[in-house]
């Protein structure tokens, strides 16, 4: 990932690389978004649309890095990767996209995925993109660390550090948001963050 980001980008609203549109289960409009990012005064935003590249397929911009959420499995662990800088046009990526569009926005269709973890991240980095687990602390792992480590076997790049845990991930959290930065920190990952929104407005 070219951008290099600060944890104050991060909590003072500058950044936010994980935004969900109505290409998948937001309720924003992806061209919106991209006008509030600007009139706000953002330094970039990423939508990660649930396993779909459609929004990057239909707007670019200065402001927008490419970025999709997978529904995955590892092991006994149901976890979403986010993929960031990826070529939209990438064959071997879009293989892992939804089909349909029930797969992008309803949870009984998306926990059943078939997708690979490890061929997952093999296609984001011949994509050209980086590999980075969403919500950490949500991962219903015995050791997260343990969890972070096989992940990181597999070629993981980064964890989702500044992330505020609301909605839903504010009540099922299994790890706390200190112990998630700690193992970056450990493991030199590179440390990602966003409101992993579903509303209208950032």
């Amino acid at each position: 990932m070219k951008d290099s980001f600060t944890k104050e980008d991060f909590e003072n609203n500058l950044v936010n690389l994980h935004i969900h549109t109505t290409f998948s289960d937001g309720k924003a409009d992806a061209e919106d978004i991209i006008r509030q990012a600007k009139e706000k005064g953002y330094k970039k935003i990423a939508i990660c649309d649930h396993n779909t590249l459609d929004a990057h397929k239909k707007y670019s911009d200065d402001i927008l890095m490419t970025g999709i959420e997978f529904d995955v499995w590892c092991g006994y662990v149901f976890m979403h990767l986010l993929a960031y800088g990826i070529d939209v046009n990438n064959e071997e990526l879009q293989s892992f996209c939804a089909k349909t569009k029930k797969e992008t926005e309803l949870d009984i269709v998306r926990i059943f995925s078939s997708r690979d973890i490890k061929k997952l991240i093999k296609a984001i980095h011949n994509a050209g993109g980086i590999a980075v687990l969403a919500h950490p602390a949500c991962c219903w792992a015995i050791s997260l660390e343990r969890f972070v480590k096989k992940l990181i076997s597999y070629g993981l790049d980064g964890i989702e550090v500044y992330y505020p845990y609301q909605r839903h991930r504010g009540i099922i959290k299994f790890h706390k948001a200190e112990t998630v930065e700690k193992i970056a920190d450990k493991f030199n990952l590179i440390k990602t963050g966003g409101t992993d929104l579903h509303g209208k407005e950032l």
